[in-house]
C-alpha cells in the first residue's frame, strides 16, 4: 500500500503541471511465480496492477507510469528471509530447490541504472525488465501456455 500512498501524494502535482512519471520497483514476479514464495508474487502482481491502472488513469494528465522488473537481486534478502519449516515439513524439498528456480540475478547497482535509465526516457515502457536474467524469464513466461502453471526452470517435484 505504499506505493499506491506515495502515487497519491504526488499526483495532485503531477497533474496540475500536467507531466511527471511515475516508477514503481517491481519484480518478474509480478508477471510469474516460484514456488514456496507465493505471497511475494502476489505483492507484486497487485503493484503491477494498481502501476498499470494509474497508467491509464493518468496519461490523460500527461502523467507516465513505468514498473521496473528486476529478476534475483544479488542483495543478500532472499537468503536472509525466515524460513519457518519443520524438520519432517513435505515442502521442504521443494523449498530446497527454490535457488535453482530464481535463475540468475542482477546486481542493485544494476536495477538502479535501470531505473534512473527509465526516468531519463522521454516516453518510456510500461515495463521495463532489468537485466538480461529479467528479460529471458519475462520473455519465456510471455511463450509459455496459458493453461497450466509456469515454472522458468525444471524441478524434481
Amino acid at each position: 500500500m505504499g506505493a499506491l500512498r506515495v502515487a497519491q501524494a504526488v499526483l495532485p502535482a503531477m497533474r496540475s503541471r500536467g507531466d511527471g512519471h511515475l516508477v514503481f520497483v517491481s519484480s518478474v514476479q509480478g508477471r510469474l511465480v516460484l514456488p514456496i514464495i507465493g505471497p511475494y508474487a502476489a505483492s507484486k502482481w497487485a503493484l503491477e496492477a494498481i502501476a498499470e491502472t494509474l497508467a491509464v488513469e493518468t496519461r490523460h494528465f500527461g502523467v507516465k507510469v513505468s514498473i521496473v522488473q528486476p529478476g534475483a537481486v544479488s542483495s543478500g534478502g532472499g537468503e536472509r528471509a525466515k524460513v519457518f519449516f519443520a524438520d519432517e515439513d513435505p515442502y521442504l524439498p521443494l523449498y530446497e530447490q527454490l535457488a535453482a528456480l530464481r535463475g540468475e540475478g542482477v546486481t542493485p547497482e544494476e536495477v538502479a541504472v535501470t531505473v534512473a535509465e527509465t526516468i531519463e526516457r522521454p516516453e518510456p515502457p510500461l515495463r521495463v525488465p532489468a537485466g538480461a536474467p529479467a528479460e529471458k524469464a519475462l520473455r519465456a513466461r510471455k511463450d509459455a501456455p496459458e493453461n497450466e502453471p509456469f515454472l522458468f526452470a525444471k524441478i524434481d517435484w
